[in-house]
C-alpha cells in the first residue's frame, strides 16, 4: 500500500480508505470484521465512517456501523486513522440532525462512545447544513478540537464557495481549520474538477473521494437492457432511485462500454483502472473503497499499487469529458 500526505496536516495516509456505510444492514458484523480485516492485511490505515450509518435503515439502528467498527477496533486504535461524520437524521427531533452546536457537541460524544475511543483522527460534517452559519459550526468544530475529541475537522458534499467560505471564516477568527473535503468523484461525474479540487490545491485541503465506481457501475457488470434489480440500483434500496438519476442513462452506460475496453487493451481491470486514474490527479489524497462483502474488494485494493500511464489518463480524461460539465446527467 501506497501512503501519502493528508493535506497540510504532516500526516500520512493511505493512498486507499475502507468505507463503512454498508456495515450492519448490507453487511453483518462479521462480513464487516472480514472486510476490515482484509483492508488491513492491505496496508489501509484509513477507516471512514459517520454516526448515521448504516445507511438505508431506521433510527432504531443508527450509529450501528460505529458499533461494530468500535468493537473491531478493541485492542489495535493506535494503528488506525479513524474519520466519522456527522449531519444525517439520528431521530425524529430536528436538533437532531444538521450542524447547530447542540447537535455536534452531544454527536462527538456519541460517536466516541460507539467507537469505543477517546477521539476520532478526523470529525466532519457530512452536509453542507444551510440553516446553521457556516460561523456556529465553525466554533463547535474548534471547541471540539481543542476538547482533544477530535485531532482533524473537515466537511463532506460542500460546494467550492462554501468551503472557501467556511476556511476564511475559521482564518478570520483564528479557529481551527477545515483540513479535508469528501466529495462524489469518479469518471461519471467529474463536476468537482472545475472549482472544488482547484480549490483544495491550493489551500492544501485533503481531498478523499467516495463512489469511486459510481454506484457499482465502474465495474462493468451492468448492460443497458439490465433492470437495475439488485445492488445501489435497486428500488428496494434506499439510495436505489438517487443512483439511477445519476448514473443510469444512455450516456453513462456508451462511456462504460469504452473505459472497459481500453482497460481490458491496457491490461487492467475497469475498477482498478477508474480509481488509478482518480490517483493521478494531484489533488486526490486517498480514495474510500466501499463494498457490501468481502471479495468485492478484490478488485480494487491493489489499484494503489500502481501509478497509470500519463498517455492512458489523457485518454481516459478525453473519453470522459463531457462528464465534467455541471449539465452532463441532467
Amino acid at each position: 500500500m501506497k501512503f501519502g500526505p493528508f493535506g497540510r496536516t504532516g500526516l500520512q495516509v493511505s493512498r486507499l480508505a475502507i468505507g463503512t456505510a454498508t456495515f450492519g444492514n448490507q453487511a453483518d458484523e462479521a462480513s464487516s470484521h472480514a472486510m476490515l480485516d482484509k483492508a488491513a492485511d492491505a496496508g489501509i490505515n484509513f477507516i471512514d465512517t459517520a454516526n448515521a450509518y448504516p445507511i438505508g435503515v431506521d433510527f432504531s439502528a443508527v450509529g450501528r456501523t460505529e458499533e461494530i467498527i468500535g468493537r473491531w477496533l478493541a485492542g489495535k486504535r493506535d494503528q488506525f486513522i479513524i474519520g466519522t461524520k456527522i449531519g444525517g437524521p439520528m431521530g425524529p427531533a430536528q436538533w437532531q440532525r444538521g450542524a447547530s452546536r447542540k447537535h455536534l457537541l452531544e454527536g462527538i460524544d456519541a460517536s466516541l462512545r460507539r467507537l469505543g475511543t477517546d477521539y476520532v483522527d478526523l470529525y466532519s460534517l457530512h452536509f453542507d447544513d444551510a440553516s446553521v452559519p457556516l460561523e456556529d459550526s465553525a466554533e463547535a468544530m474548534d471547541l471540539i478540537v481543542r476538547s482533544g475529541k477530535a485531532r482533524y475537522i473537515g466537511v463532506s458534499n460542500f460546494l467550492a464557495y462554501r468551503l472557501a467560505r467556511a476556511i476564511g471564516i475559521q482564518e478570520t477568527r483564528r479557529l481551527t481549520r477545515y483540513v479535508c473535503v469528501q466529495p462524489r468523484y469518479n469518471l461519471l461525474f467529474r463536476e468537482i474538477e472545475r472549482e472544488l479540487l482547484p480549490l483544495a490545491l491550493e489551500e492544501g485541503v485533503a481531498v478523499t473521494p467516495y463512489n469511486p465506481l459510481a454506484g457499482g457501475l465502474l465495474t462493468g457488470r451492468y448492460k443497458t437492457q439490465d433492470q437495475p434489480g439488485h445492488g445501489r440500483f435497486s428500488t428496494a434500496h434506499s439510495f436505489g432511485k438517487i443512483y439511477q438519476e445519476r448514473y443510469w442513462n444512455d450516456r453513462a452506460f456508451a462511456a462504460v462500454d469504452m473505459l472497459a475496453k481500453l482497460a481490458q487493451e491496457s491490461s487492467l481491470t475497469l475498477p482498478a483502472m477508474a480509481i488509478g486514474w482518480m490517483l493521478a490527479n494531484p489533488a486526490i489524497s486517498s480514495v474510500i473503497l466501499g463494498a457490501s462483502k468481502p471479495e468485492q474488494l478484490d478488485a480494487t485494493l491493489h489499484a494503489a499499487d500502481d501509478a497509470i500511464d500519463p498517455a492512458l489518463k489523457l485518454r481516459l480524461d478525453e473519453i470522459t469529458t463531457e462528464f465534467r460539465r455541471g449539465d452532463a446527467m441532467r
